[in-house]
């Protein structure tokens, strides 16, 4: 059985939920937000362990309904775990400690359409360890594994149950980081062959970044935001999702409509951000009104950024949407560093501050060095261009 995986929950007690969203076979959605956010109750309600008298709404994959109740009928499917074909791949590994890596896969092969026999079963199985790279760590016991091969034979164990929906339950939070690149490696390579809708929930943003087609954004149980990671990321749909993919760059202001009439007829309509005063082009989708009150947010990796070599007292001007700013501190992590900057030469921005994390390489490029920390302000080598482009800036509308 292969099809889309369908969701559409709610529930009341005791974890609240109103949640919607699709996984296509192949395509792999992630479940992010805080904790308590209801991230696994989804995962426990699509396997069929969440048993609460309270959940409502329907689950399927394809044409076969998993989970269908409403308050108004009186019949209801509701499938046990075991008919719904799911695997599950959990955190703690969950293996059996007294059975070797080939007899826990084996637990979850049988009846299962690896087992139209005990031969066609054992090359199934061994199939399946050999595409995980856990050929010849088949007799050992999970103690005998490192925690990278133990998550590989739970893996492997979910795929074994030839499941219609792969579920996983931030499978690489208890592994060491070599280990984790290597499991996320098997993924994508896993991803390739077979069609098999999966879910991950994960607290880790780069994680799911960085794995998943779309990302589903839980708080409170409630479905906030879904899309690709990219778009999700960098064009929150209101300050909460803002805050909950940590964005740090969330500043207000004011929104005005372009006066321009150059402007009509163009592919783009602009308008102009107030920010404290300082005016920024941006581009003006028709959703928000004149003078409408705003949140917005930087897309930080769209900024580009330039040493200034000598500065003036006689140059008074930059281009439109270029702030003057000064490095008030620079804090190395190995590759990338996260970086304080201070607006110039505009009073309302006295106190705004911009928070940046840049690859080393370019923190060395503008001529600074983590030496200089907190001193950044003192050498003025330190003072940069930031050019914001209109495609950078993500508006929103006040909440009343």
């Amino acid at each position: 059985m292969t099809g889309k995986l369908s969701v559409d929950l709610t529930n009341t007690a005791p974890m609240p939920l109103n949640v919607q969203f699709d996984c296509a076979p192949g395509e792999l959605v992630a479940l992010v937000g805080p904790s308590g956010s209801g991230k696994t109750s989804v995962l426990r309600a699509i396997a069929g362990l969440l048993k609460t008298p309270s959940l409502q709404g329907r689950i399927s994959v394809g044409d076969t309904v998993w989970f269908d109740k409403s308050v108004d009928s009186k019949e209801h499917t509701n499938l046990s775990p075991q008919d719904r074909q799911v695997g599950l791949v959990f955190q703690n590994y969950a293996l059996f400690p007294h059975l070797s890596a080939i007899k826990n896969i084996a637990v979850a092969a049988t009846n299962t359409l690896i087992s139209g026999g005990i031969e066609d079963q054992n090359s199934g199985i061994k199939n399946i360890l050999n595409r995980l790279g856990l050929d010849g760590l088949e007799h050992r016991l999970p103690s005998e594994l490192s925690g990278g091969q133990q998550q590989r034979v739970a893996l492997a164990r979910a795929l074994a149950r030839n499941p219609a929906v792969l579920l996983l339950d931030e499978p690489f939070s208890a592994v060491d980081a070599p280990s984790r690149t290597s499991l996320y490696r098997e993924l994508a390579n896993l991803r390739n062959s077979v069609s098999t809708p999966m879910v991950l929930v994960t607290h880790d943003l780069n994680e799911a970044r960085r794995l998943a087609d779309r990302v589903v954004i839980l708080d409170a149980g409630t479905t906030l935001q879904s899309g690709p990671p990219e778009q999700v990321f960098s064009r929150p749909r209101n300050a909460r999702v803002a805050e909950l993919v940590g964005i740090q760059n969330h500043f207000k202001g004011r929104f005005y409509k372009s006066k321009d009439l150059s402007q009509q007829g163009t592919q783009a309509r602009w308008g102009q951000l107030d920010w404290h005063g300082y005016p920024l082009s941006v581009i003006d989708k028709n959703k928000l009104d004149d003078g409408a009150h705003v949140t917005w947010v930087l897309a930080a990796e769209h900024l580009d950024i330039t040493s200034v070599e000598k500065i003036s007292a006689c140059e008074q001007s930059l281009p439109p949407n270029t702030l003057r700013c000064q490095f008030l501190e620079v804090l190395s992590l190995g590759e990338t560093s996260i970086c304080t900057l201070a607006p110039l030469d505009w009073a309302g921005l006295a106190n705004v501050r911009l928070t940046l994390t840049l690859s080393s390489a370019h923190v060395r490029s503008l001529g600074i060095s983590a030496e200089n920390g907190r001193n950044a302000t003192q050498n003025a080598s330190l003072t940069v261009n930031v050019h914001i482009p209109p495609k950078s800036v993500h508006i929103m509308p006040m909440r009343a």
